[in-house]
């Protein structure tokens, strides 16, 4: 029995009263019941890894979650991330992670992976990396799709957080089980496309069940009438981002001379 993962996943629930969170969710005993899976969710806001592995539950199982590296290295997150047997990717050395992922799924455990890599500023599906496909090919085991809507109006990234008192609520919808195949491209764009189609069917509920989204609202896409940046718009942000990112680590290794084309030896 694992304890210390037992005991994070009932103070979340606790926690969950405590907010006032609504959560609903469909399609729970989509999870095997034994047997590793990949289990592929949505990446909205900061608290999407402790909601996507609630339905995992009823069949008392854990995910193990695909975590960058930096995370295991910090003194306080690290020791619980090694305790809760999560996967710790190093982005320069990304075989191991894949492989020990593998080995993971064909012991018969559940990992997890976000496709998308970063939050959605967009609130929409963002392109998918291959890797679940990948994994789920190599270890032989059926992908499992978790989308959820609602956890942005939380903590997500560049808007206020609401832990306090939130009251809002969230949907979460358990696809069922997908196998993968080759070519793997293909694969994943039919992996986004469903999990596309499942957002916005619930994103449509949700306005059903909880009124109309407020026009210009931060936590609504452009698409359903809020001031949430556009795909396009949110995928720049994301690349200025990284761009900075890499800057600062440049600087920081003491190599500030822009390579490649907008470098001082470009045509």
């Amino acid at each position: 029995m694992e304890l210390l993962y037992t005991g994070i996943i009932g103070f979340a629930r606790t926690l969950f009263k405590v907010q006032g969170l609504d959560i609903t969710i469909r399609g729970e005993r989509n999870f095997p019941e034994v047997g590793g899976a990949v289990v592929v969710i949505n990446h909205t806001g900061y608290f999407d890894f402790v909601y996507g592995g609630i339905p995992a539950r009823v069949h008392k199982r854990f995910i193990r979650y695909m975590a960058k590296v930096e995370v295991f290295e910090h003194p306080v997150t690290g020791p619980i991330m090694r305790e809760l047997k999560h996967i710790p990717v190093d982005r320069t050395a990304g075989k191991a992670s894949f492989d020990e992922a593998v080995t993971r799924l064909k012991a018969g455990e559940l990992v997890g992976v976000f496709p998308e890599a970063t939050i959605s500023r967009s609130f929409e599906i963002k392109g998918f990396k291959s890797g679940a496909v990948r994994m789920a090919l190599e270890a032989g085991v059926p992908i499992i799709t978790v989308t959820l809507w609602g956890s942005q109006r939380v903590w997500t990234k560049g808007l206020p957080k609401k832990l306090l008192r939130p009251k809002v609520p969230i949907l979460m919808e358990v696809g069922e089980p997908m196998q993968a195949y080759e070519p793997v491209d293909e694969c994943t764009e039919e992996l986004r496309s469903r999990m596309k189609a499942t957002l916005e069917r619930v994103q449509e509920e949700y306005a059903q069940r909880y009124g109309p989204y407020p026009p210009g609202a931060n936590w609504v896409p452009a698409r359903l009438g809020g001031s949430a940046p556009t795909l396009e718009e949110a995928t720049a942000l994301d690349e200025a981002e990284h761009a900075e990112r890499m800057r600062r680590r440049a600087v920081a290794e003491g190599d500030d001379a822009p390579k490649g084309p907008a470098g001082p030896d470009a045509p």
